[in-house]
């Protein structure tokens, strides 16, 4: 569940009052996402026309000293024809309005559905997607640090600690243990860097299919870890994310190998970046182990938060690791 402020009628309405949208003709909390509050918004104009929108409130987890980088690199990128929510201003032309201290935006409501398991043609897609949104945040002013690198990494690892890693399995403050090291050493420093997503999971990407293109991405959402980084990095997100089965028990080498070239066919690698993916992956998997590792062991009894299984990514780790892999991101064939 991810309604975690309540709002009455008379509050909704006023609220949407504040934007030229028309006006508020329903309102319904929404169930997807962990860390804001969420509601589907219909409204109708003076002319009988109705519009759709998505309304978020901002919760703890969220910096608002971060809304003016994550909603102005929305409105950036969909000038700029990636497929982006765009960020609706109120009346005076705010991105975001206050309501009892919690931020508040309207954003464009996009449509499409989000894949549960994907095909190649979908992860090819996707894939094309991403490197659109590489591109066109070339020029994009804002700035923001990675707030969950491979410092953030340890950190997290420390405040587990070794016992609260062995509960979750016996063997996983050993993993950890070993493949921190190892990043630390060989983690790059010098290769490209843009604005990245960083957390590009299937539930993150709206898609449409088309009897004639073929599937087609109408959405990339939930922007809200992007931050300036390493350029290939987001590439290994996605692979991370899009290659495995749910657990992390199953690699799919067709969604591997789609993915990479649908990339590729929009901002072909160079070669240092290509050359980094395997260490890099392995980055993406050691993050998503860590803040999941973490959630797992201090999320209270009774939260309506579903915990996240780490060894998903453990185990996407393990297989990154192996040496039998490691040409695992060799040239992409078309």
């Amino acid at each position: 569940m991810a309604v975690y402020t309540q709002l009455g009628a008379e509050t909704l309405t006023a609220i949407i009052a504040e934007f030229d949208v028309g006006a508020l003709v329903s309102a319904k909390g929404i169930a997807e996402g962990v860390s804001n509050s969420n509601w589907l918004i219909d409204t109708a104009g003076q002319d009988g026309n109705g519009a759709r929108f998505i309304l978020t409130m901002y919760e703890a987890r969220t910096d608002i000293g971060d809304l003016p980088f994550f909603l102005g690199l929305l409105d950036h990128l969909a000038a700029r024809d990636c497929p982006v929510p765009r960020t609706i201003h109120d009346r005076v032309g705010q991105a975001y309005r206050l309501h009892e201290g919690k931020a508040l935006a309207l954003i464009e409501f996009l449509p499409g559905i989000s894949v549960s398991e994907p095909t190649p043609a979908q992860a090819r897609a996707v894939g094309a997607a991403l490197a659109q949104v590489h591109i066109a945040a070339a020029d994009f002013a804002g700035r923001r640090a990675n707030s969950l690198g491979p410092k953030d990494w340890e950190s997290l690892a420390k405040a587990c600690g070794s016992e609260g890693l062995a509960s979750i399995h016996p063997e996983l403050a050993k993993l950890v243990e070993r493949e921190l090291a190892r990043l630390e050493r060989q983690w790059p420093r010098d290769l490209p860097h843009s604005v990245i997503h960083a957390d590009l999971f299937p539930d993150n990407v709206l898609m449409l299919g088309d009897p004639q293109t073929g599937d087609r991405v109408t959405g990339l959402i939930d922007f809200y870890f992007a931050c300036y980084d390493i350029t290939a990095y987001d590439l290994a997100v996605t692979h991370a994310a899009w290659c495995f089965s749910n657990d992390g028990s199953q690699f799919d080498a067709a969604l591997s190998e789609a993915l990479l070239a649908g990339y590729e066919a929009v901002r072909p690698l160079l070669a240092e970046e290509r050359a980094a993916l395997p260490v890099l992956a392995r980055g993406a998997a050691m993050r998503f182990l860590m803040t999941r590792a973490y959630d797992w062991m201090n999320t209270p009894e009774g939260a309506l938060v579903t915990r996240k299984d780490p060894l998903a990514f453990a185990r996407r780790l393990d297989f990154y690791a192996d040496p039998a892999n490691a040409g695992l991101f060799g040239p992409a064939e078309e």
